[in-house]
């Protein structure tokens, strides 16, 4: 099935076939990046999602359909990896990730994380413990109460600008005396003032396929 990727980058799909990439959130961002990786041959991926279904999910997440609300997100992904890819292997988390539980995420063998959920709590968390373990990673900011899919940049959190959510990040960082490169997906669009936040179907869509494209280029860079 991978016959049109290979015209690109020949044998190495079999380098793809041989990693794992840990996916964190199945949402709106989560769901694009999921379908990607799967698309892209990468052998294993480590979904991490407590959330199930909801109604509300239906006009941005890939995962969602009317026949699958109140469904687990990990499991919904594992049904539909074996309709696309069933070669490839996933492992489900059904946990939300806390201080008390991080560690465990790092008991797996890890070549990349895609950081695709949206608790400030838990990116920090992520952050530092991808940093310590130095595994490569990228980490998607807010896309909730933005219209403009172009506007998403490939950045160093420290460039981001107009992201709340970014902010809280760096300022963060600057506390943790924390000097490496923090490599994110952030919109530079200014966010529409919306309470509660307002999403659609495109910017978050674009962020995870963004995610995916850059976790496959460094994986590839590997050889």
């Amino acid at each position: 099935m991978f016959e049109r990727l290979e015209l690109l980058i020949g044998n190495k799909i079999n380098l793809l076939k041989e990693k794992t990439v840990m996916l964190i959130g199945l949402g709106g961002v989560g769901s694009y990046a999921f379908e990607s990786l799967l698309r892209s041959g990468v052998g294993t991926i480590i979904v991490v999602d407590s959330d199930t279904i909801d109604e509300t999910n239906l006009n941005r997440q890939l995962l969602a359909l009317k026949s699958n609300i109140g469904q687990f997100k990990v499991d919904e992904a594992e049904k539909r990896k074996n309709l696309i890819n069933p070669d490839c292997q996933i492992v489900k988390i059904k946990e939300f990730i806390t201080a008390e539980n991080l560690a465990s995420l790092f008991t797996y063998h890890i070549d990349f994380l895609i950081d695709a959920e949206d608790t400030l709590k838990t990116k920090k968390l992520l952050i530092k413990a991808a940093l310590q373990h130095q595994i490569k990673f990228i980490s998607v900011m807010g896309t909730g109460n933005k219209m403009e899919a172009s506007k998403l940049v490939l950045t160093d959190l420290k460039h981001t600008a107009y992201d709340p959510l970014a902010r809280n990040l760096r300022n963060y960082i600057k506390k943790e005396h924390i000097n490496q490169k923090i490599p994110v997906i952030a919109s530079m669009e200014k966010p529409i003032k919306s309470t509660p936040i307002g999403s659609n179907a495109f910017v978050p869509a674009v962020a995870g396929l963004l995610a995916t494209s850059y976790a496959i280029n460094e994986l590839l860079k590997e050889d």
